[in-house]
């Protein structure tokens, strides 16, 4: 694992090896153990590495046998021994024993086609020299995130966004549309960016910089929905078993010591007792509770643990969340609305200390229709009896004249919606900014204008490779709240301690198969993760583990914004200064507080929400405003000097 930065100039001007080590040290928490950069005829390349194969020899940027083709690289690729021995057999010569080497050899077979072949997570940065070339591609599920700007004929790229700013802090040029998505969803959805000139680069997706024309090309996409159905549910379960078994043996490959994140929920379970199946020594298992007795699950972890004998480590946590919150929010290029990211650092954190990788069960319920809000979405398709003029005339007219106290006023508005508009406003801020007018009227027409603020999420329903109501909404949640939220908390909160995280079930290979299984085997007679669930009983799940209910990486958050951080909410949401940047309206935040405070509605999330978005512009965004001061004051020294 790495972090990977870059700049190419398509104009043929030169970029300076400083350049690129300014860029690779806002990255060094992505890779602690070594620096590497390239420069030649107007390219910089530079990574940041975490040694995890081939630790003494695997030293980046790595080359061609002629040193023409280049590549840095943040990611792992678990077919690379067969890859190796086949690229071999056409006479290619590896001087390394690293998965990163394959990648210049297919370039020089397959040229940008070479991702085709890649079995695995990964961002990496191709410079063709004799082409004047550069090739970025990220991973089918965006796994490892992938950045890039296009200004003044150069491109510029990243692992993360800190490391453009760090030499182009004049591409901070807020883009309102996003974040009024962020409002909205709680993430930014790719391809946007806080930052107007920056872009994601999307999952499965390459982009070609040469002769400075930046192209972009698809390579992978989710396969048709419900295309294979099992004879047999014993069947299904021996493929489902043998497919996901191999993809966790495959990730289990390292030079250094590898674990799991272990929650106590199905998913993760499941992961670590097909490692223990694999391994011939027991499995580091990393778990945490809180002190707080609703929110600490470390009793189902503990189980599982027990179960498979894993080498348990366990921690109970009462945090300074205070001191953690701000800490973690200086470090956030975006605003970021999950607040589970804080058990996912205090994870990475215990992790760390003793595993340098560790296995995680995500991405298991946007494959297998884990989430609540996908049974209530099929629920609420029973009103689709409901005529369109009905629902119309309800929304127009009887909805606003009614007071909010009535009963069931919001939920007759949600079912009076098409099936489409009701999921959407369902993962959304649209109903309690609609119902509490949240965000100001100016943030709503400079940010939006006549534009559709669920646009983004509207066409991946529309373009879904499956017509039944849940795959079309797996689809839109693997496109857009996987890469924007859960994979990105993960990445960057791992990330921050050094960690490793590798997702079996995101192989690409097993993903394509679920993916053709009808929508019964997902879910069935309203249990969610229905054949998920069948398999991790049979693999031993403890069925304390299987019967209680959904949680994740839980946390009290309720309880902590009513004590510990509410001096901290009330002081930042209420400042004058929160106020006078435009995004929030007064007197909706001061009503959301007061029903919080008061104890009459739980608002954490949406409170959160808002905490997170101006400490980040409080911290972050104000350090890269002082970034580009700098930059002005070192251009104007120098045209002084010059003069």
């Amino acid at each position: 694992m790495c972090g990977i930065a870059g700049i190419v100039n398509g104009e043929g001007g030169g970029v300076e090896a400083v350049t690129i080590h300014r860029m690779c040290q806002s990255i060094v928490h992505r890779g602690p153990d070594d620096e590497g950069i390239f420069v030649k005829d107007g390219a910089g390349l530079g990574v940041r590495r975490l040694s995890v194969i081939d630790l003494a020899g695997g030293h980046q940027p790595v080359f061609n046998e002629d040193k023409t083709v280049c590549v840095v690289y943040n990611g792992e690729i678990y077919n690379f021994l067969e890859l190796r021995v086949e690229l071999e057999s056409r006479g290619h010569r590896f001087y390394t024993h690293t998965d990163t080497e394959v990648i210049v050899h297919l370039y020089e077979e397959m040229g940008r086609n070479c991702v085709q072949q890649l079995r695995g997570m990964f961002a990496f940065a191709l410079y063709d020299t004799r082409n004047r070339r550069l090739l970025l591609a990220r991973d089918r599920l965006g796994v490892k995130p992938l950045h890039y700007a296009f200004a003044d004929g150069r491109l510029l790229f990243g692992s993360e966004i800190k490391s453009i700013l760090a030499v182009a802090p004049e591409l901070a040029i807020i883009h309102q549309s996003a974040l009024w998505q962020y409002m909205y969803f709680g993430y930014i959805p790719d391809p946007a960016t806080a930052f107007a000139p920056i872009q994601k680069l999307l999952p499965g997706h390459v982009l070609e910089f040469e002769r400075g024309k930046v192209s972009i090309h698809k390579y992978w996409d989710l396969p048709e929905y419900s295309t294979h159905q099992p004879d047999s549910e014993e069947e299904c379960l021996q493929e489902l078993e043998h497919r996901l078994a191999e993809a966790v043996r495959i990730r289990l490959t390292a030079d250094v010591p590898v674990g799991a994140l272990l929650s106590g929920g199905t998913d993760s379970s499941t992961v670590v007792a097909l490692m223990a199946r694999a391994s011939s020594r027991p499995v580091k298992t990393f778990s945490i509770g809180f002190q707080h007795a609703d929110f600490n699950e470390a009793q189902y972890a503990k189980l599982v643990a027990e179960r498979f004998a894993t080498e348990h480590h366990e921690l109970v946590l009462e945090p300074n969340v205070v001191e953690t919150v701000e800490s973690l929010t200086r470090s956030l290029e975006e605003p970021f609305g999950d607040s589970s990211m804080l058990p996912t650092y205090y994870i990475s954190c215990l992790a760390r200390q003793h595993v340098t990788v560790a296995l995680s069960g995500d991405g298991g319920d946007e494959t297998f229709a884990g989430y609540e809000r996908y049974q209530i979405h099929l629920q609420r398709r029973n009103f689709q009896w409901i005529p369109e003029w009905a629902g119309d005339f309800y929304r127009k007219r009887l909805h606003r004249n009614l007071p909010s106290s009535v009963p069931g006023r919001n939920l007759a508005y949600s079912v009076s919606l098409p099936w489409v508009e009701r999921y959407l406003e369902g993962v959304s801020l649209q109903a309690f900014d609609r119902e509490m007018a949240l965000l100001s009227d100016d943030f709503r027409a400079t940010a939006l204008g006549d534009a559709d603020p669920m646009s983004p999420l509207r066409r991946y329903l529309d373009e879904a490779p499956g017509r039944d109501p849940l795959s079309r909404v797996l689809y839109l949640d693997t496109k857009t709240y996987l890469p924007g939220d859960i994979l990105t908390k993960v990445d960057r909160m791992s990330m921050l301690t050094s960690l490793e995280v590798r997702v079996p079930i995101l192989d690409h290979l097993f993903l394509e198969w679920v993916t053709g299984l009808p929508p019964e085997w997902k879910m069935r007679g309203g249990k969610q993760k229905y054949i998920f669930s069948k398999l991790a009983e049979r693999v031993g799940v403890p069925k304390e583990v299987l019967n209680r209910p959904k949680q994740g990486f839980a946390l009290p958050l309720c309880h902590w914004m009513r004590n510990e951080l509410k001096a901290l909410i009330m002081s930042v949401l209420l400042d004058s200064s929160t106020f006078q940047r435009g995004y929030f309206n007064p007197p909706g935040v001061r009503r959301l507080l007061d029903e919080h405070f008061q104890g009459r509605r739980d608002h954490s999330a949406r409170i959160w929400r808002f905490l997170m978005f101006e400490l980040w512009h409080r911290s972050f965004l104000a350090n890269v405003g002082m970034m580009n001061a700098g930059a002005h004051a070192d251009r104007a020294a120098s045209l002084r000097g010059s003069g």
